[in-house]
């Protein structure tokens, strides 16, 4: 299975409260992700234990220029920032590089995969049913 990672624990809140349903990559990452494809996401730093946070499928994978990124864009990434400007400077702390207007980005939007209850824990009231 195909790993979506987060470097920031930052994340981790965001993600769990589903604040959190997309993520800006630098580059052209559509051979990566694809739409449908079932990923695991987790949070964590390269040759480090990673923690497992849900997983998901992907529900967009888009290709575009920094400059062409929405608020919508943006706040589905990081639902603290809503200026590209923000989301510029962000970019650059996480890549170590200066991150200019023209330079190409993928938006991959995801949604969690919840699993639902079995009939047996429906009918006992588990999962929320109401008896």
């Amino acid at each position: 299975m195909q790993v979506l990672n987060f470097y920031s624990t930052i994340f981790a809140d965001q993600l769990k409260r589903g604040r959190k349903t997309a993520t800006i990559r630098l580059g052209d990452k559509s051979h990566k992700y694809r739409k449908n494809q079932a990923v695991l996401v987790t949070i964590g730093y390269q040759h480090s234990p990673r923690e497992k946070i849900f997983e998901a499928v992907i529900d967009q994978v888009e290709v575009k220029r920094v400059k062409e990124l929405s608020p919508r864009d943006i706040e589905h990434d990081n639902p603290e920032f809503r200026r590209l400007e923000e989301m510029m400077h962000f970019l650059e702390q996480i890549y170590g590089r200066k991150v200019d207007v023209e330079d190409t980005v993928t938006v991959v939007r995801f949604s969690q995969i919840i699993d639902r209850p079995s009939m047996t824990e429906r009918m006992r009231g588990f999962g929320g049913a109401q008896n």
